[in-house]
């Protein structure tokens, strides 16, 4: 971990730390490795769910493998009418605003993670700081983004200002403390801890982020495809009705499912003792994942 001498600074003068988890493989290591750093009694972890387009059991998952203590908050987006804000919603009410402009998410313009987790997150913060004096107004967002992940998270600061957050009496700073992380040591940390990981990794997704992600390799869309078909056909209803695409490789969801179901015949494996474990039975990336696209 990075920052620690930084940190044992924060630690001391009693900030409060902010653990941004999503449920997936990242976070879960985080938390693992910060159970013998952080205080608990300074610790708030905060998950944004995402209604629809989530996969089942993340907040089960995040509650039974966060250290001993910590404090779990859940939270999910609103619309400015007070309705709840959904990334169907956000999309289709984008569409109906202005139908010459992409409706989806992109690189550009990621809506799904401003909108749908950091504002609903920072609110949450906002106000639990405003209830709780004794951290001074001061947070420590910790997340779990590597550099291997891409080239822009390799290019992300390990210990930086908030500066949208210090306002208000409010002082903030992001920290990764698993930034120069590989893949193979989280999942090594994972299972070092006694742990297991969210259900769909064994089902064979390399990401727990929404089930379908307008960053997902073909791969995965396929076999979230497999495992949440009435959720595929919902997407691919959507992109035939404002005739934008999810991916960032701009092929229709339909394609890449068909396409998915081609170039694979593996099983998915059940998963012991999971929420999902019902759901992944029975399922094989051929057949289904042609009926859905078709």
């Amino acid at each position: 971990m990075n920052n620690l001498e930084i940190i044992q600074t924060e630690i001391d003068r009693g900030s409060l730390f902010v653990v941004n988890h999503s449920g997936g493989k990242d976070s879960q290591a985080m938390t693992a490795l910060l159970a013998d750093v952080l205080p608990a009694a300074q610790v708030l972890v905060v998950h944004a769910e995402l209604p629809g387009a989530d996969w089942e059991g993340i907040p089960e998952h995040i509650a039974s493998t966060v250290p001993h203590g910590w404090l779990v908050e859940y939270c999910s987006a609103i619309h400015l009418d007070g309705t709840d804000k959904s990334f169907f919603s956000m999309v289709e009410r984008r569409f109906e605003s202005k139908p010459e402009v992409p409706c989806f998410p992109s690189k550009k313009n990621r809506t799904c993670t401003s909108d749908l987790k950091r504002g609903p997150i920072e609110k949450v913060v906002k106000r639990y700081l405003k209830e709780n004096p004794q951290f001074g107004g001061r947070a420590i967002f910790v997340g779990g983004e590597r550099a291997e992940e891409s080239t822009d998270r390799k290019n992300l600061p390990t210990y930086a200002p908030r500066v949208r957050m210090n306002l208000a009496g409010r002082v903030c700073f992001d920290w990764r403390p698993i930034h120069a992380l590989l893949e193979t040591q989280v999942r090594q940390i994972v299972a070092d801890a006694g742990q297991e990981l969210h259900p769909v990794y064994a089902a064979g997704m390399s990401r727990l982020s929404c089930c379908f992600c307008i960053f997902s390799s073909q791969k995965d869309i396929g076999i979230a495809a497999q495992l949440r078909p009435e959720l595929a056909a919902r997407y691919i209803a959507l992109e035939t009705r404002t005739g934008y695409t999810l991916s960032m490789s701009r092929r229709p969801l339909a394609e890449i499912i068909a396409a998915a179901s081609l170039v694979s015949s593996a099983s998915v494996p059940a998963c012991k003792d999971s929420p999902l474990q019902d759901s992944f039975k029975g399922f094989e990336l051929t057949g289904s994942a042609q009926e859905v696209a078709a």
